[in-house]
């Protein structure tokens, strides 16, 4: 469609009104951030994430876990829900999808219509940004020592189960009072953590990992394949350079986790999900420490 051009005062000028209808600008997720990741990646046909069933519940039942790249909070809560986690923290360096997990986990609660005054609580920040770190911290101030309730998640347990936090893994997130985890998971997150830090941030990742984990913990890893760095090389001059001056490959961490990191054994649990219609077909590894 032509401009119209608008004759006034002898001159001419160009109305562009009718052709500069304001367009969605592509998202750009510098870490892999993405709004609505698990929805775009695995539809909303399936009841649950398919890596779960590489899961098994000894990993998670009654331990105390940590969720790097947490997103939108999916994984983080069906892994609460499912296996009975003594706790678990979802960290995601993007406060917007911290909050947008804090609104996943109100849909939890409501849906299995837990205690009404934390709704009541949720209805009373006016928008999603107004669940920052001091509402978040409400949340979970439910006391947990009442040692009488059977070990299986209940609906009030919930809110003391699961929880989130931003913070950079890598730079500068630490726990509180040297907490450790008995099983951590990154999934999909080791190549944006590769893009952005270079062979230095994955080697960061994985030695953070061991200190943090509990003797004989799991940590379970699903690596993007280095063909799908190309794609997302280019969202910032930092991953440019980085990819150009990546030396270590994905094909190369099981090798840098046990010879260089410590871990003692590794198991790979993709052929737990292989077969099922999903957009995730990447290896999931378990190594213990």
């Amino acid at each position: 469609m032509e401009h119209q051009r608008v004759r006034t005062g002898g001159e001419h000028h160009e109305d562009t009104s009718a052709t500069t209808q304001k367009k969605k600008r592509k998202e750009v997720a510098l870490y892999g951030n993405y709004r609505n990741y698990y929805g775009y990646r695995i539809g909303q046909d399936l009841e649950e994430d398919p890596r779960l069933k590489a899961m098994k519940k000894e990993w998670f039942e009654g331990k105390d876990c940590l969720d790097i790249g947490c997103n939108s909070g999916v994984i983080t809560i069906a892994i609460a829900q499912k296996f009975s986690c003594r706790s678990i923290l979802g960290i995601d360096i993007d406060g917007a999808r911290v909050n947008d997990a804090y609104w996943t986990l109100r849909r939890k609660v409501k849906s299995i219509r837990t205690v009404p005054a934390v709704g009541d609580k949720l209805a009373e920040s006016n928008t999603v940004n107004c669940l920052k770190d001091p509402v978040a911290e409400s949340l979970n101030k439910r006391a947990k020592n009442d040692c009488t309730a059977p070990h299986h998640l209940q609906e009030g347990d919930f809110l003391d189960t699961v929880s989130f936090k931003k913070g950079d893994f890598i730079q500068n997130w630490h726990p509180r009072d040297n907490t450790s985890y008995d099983t951590i998971i990154c999934l999909s997150v080791s190549k944006w953590v590769h893009l952005n830090w270079g062979d230095e941030g994955v080697i960061t990742l994985f030695s953070k990992v061991w200190r943090l984990l509990s003797p004989g913990g799991v940590f379970i890893l699903e690596p993007q394949p280095w063909k799908s760095y190309y794609d997302n090389r280019l969202v910032s001059e930092t991953t440019r350079i980085n990819y150009h001056n990546i030396k270590i490959r994905p094909e190369d961490f099981q090798d840098i986790l046990l010879d260089k990191i410590g871990f003692r054994m590794v198991e790979d649990i993709t052929s737990s999900v292989s077969g099922c219609k999903t957009g995730f077909k990447r290896p999931i590894l378990a190594f213990w420490k």
